[in-house]
């Protein structure tokens, strides 16, 4: 019997990506998404094929759907969308987590659930291991995706705990590849759009601060090996452990699209980090997974893919877009 697979925030950058996925793995995809930051267009290649079916609806709402497996993605997850409405924020990390929850206890489904390095903060420990609790300000601007994915992650367990839900949970660090929002303010699409445009590139702080860049293809493939393994409750790191500064991320794309572009120097934004690596010990170890494709070849990709796009068909979900960086 094909497996029922619900996918949340499935439109999404991530969500897409998977959709596609477990589609060619031959589950019956249900992708449910309210396209405040996610796109139709992304999934509209899937909506012929019988194994998959597209439902607009909101994880602040109950989900009575019945279904074998939950991957739950659904959270705006760039700074400009979800400082938007950081009460909306919050509350879709919440709620998300206890609908797919309540639904996984229902059904007796597996739930894979989707955190962040962001639950490290700025973070004194380097590279952050997942026994790390982090150095977060629950009080800031990023507090609402934050604490929310904090918060989250406390239900998963607490579900587990009383409950036996079967849970899985990752967090995702810096991810990039096509289907990125071009206009989702993340470091990865600013510059490559910055470039193609023939734009200065625009860089906040000094430029020093690192990240972790790990591309989409790889990361699907840990999301994948996590739902499959037989024990892995998390949490479990996912992502590249190579680590870039701004200013050499920026100077691989200039070198990637033929630019010569300027970089112009920009306050950095409240509470970002200024270095992010995950310790990635655990999946490998777990999961027998680690990424494969190197940043100059990955970027490369989504370069080609934005190439390709017509901007003017992505306009920003939010007025606020620009500015910080994010993980996923």
């Amino acid at each position: 019997m094909t497996q029922r697979t619900l996918v949340t925030g499935g439109a999404g950058f991530l969500g897409s990506h998977l959709c596609e996925r477990l589609v060619e793995r031959g589950e019956h995809v249900i992708c449910l998404d309210n396209l405040f930051t996610g796109r139709r267009e992304t999934i509209a290649h899937l909506e012929d094929n019988s194994n998959f079916e597209f439902v607009l609806h909101d994880v602040m709402e109950p989900i009575d759907i019945e279904v074998d497996a939950i991957y739950n993605l659904a959270c705006p997850a760039a700074p400009g969308h979800y400082q938007h409405n950081p009460v909306n924020t919050t509350m879709t990390s919440i709620l998300g987590a206890v609908h797919t929850l309540e639904l996984a206890k229902k059904c007796n489904a597996k739930l894979f659930h989707s955190s962040t390095s962001e639950v490290y903060g700025d973070p004194t420990v380097h590279p952050q291991p997942e026994s790390y609790r982090g150095n977060v300000n629950p009080i800031g601007l990023r507090a609402c995706y934050d604490e929310g994915k904090r918060a989250a992650e406390s239900i998963m367990f607490d579900y587990h705990r009383m409950h036996g839900v079967d849970i899985r949970v990752v967090r995702i660090f810096n991810t990039y590849g096509p289907h990125m929002h071009p206009f989702d303010g993340r470091v990865v699409s600013n510059f490559i759009r910055q470039a193609l445009a023939g734009e200065n590139l625009t860089i906040f702080g000094d430029g020093l601060q690192s990240r972790s860049f790990c591309y989409v293809e790889d990361l699907i493939n840990g999301f994948l090996a996590m739902m499959d393994a037989d024990e892995a409750t998390g949490p479990i790191n996912l992502g590249n452990p190579g680590e870039f500064t701004m200013l050499e991320l920026a100077s691989l794309v200039l070198e990637l699209t033929n630019g010569d572009s300027e970089l112009i120097m920009q306050p950095l934004p409240a509470d970002d980090p200024t270095q992010r690596q995950p310790d990635i010990s655990l999946a490998k170890s777990t999961l027998q997974w680690e990424p494969t494709i190197p940043l100059a070849e990955g970027l490369k990709r989504t370069i080609d893919w934005f190439s390709e796009i017509d901007l003017s068909q992505w306009t920003p979900p939010t007025p606020n877009w620009g500015g910080g960086l994010t993980d996923e």
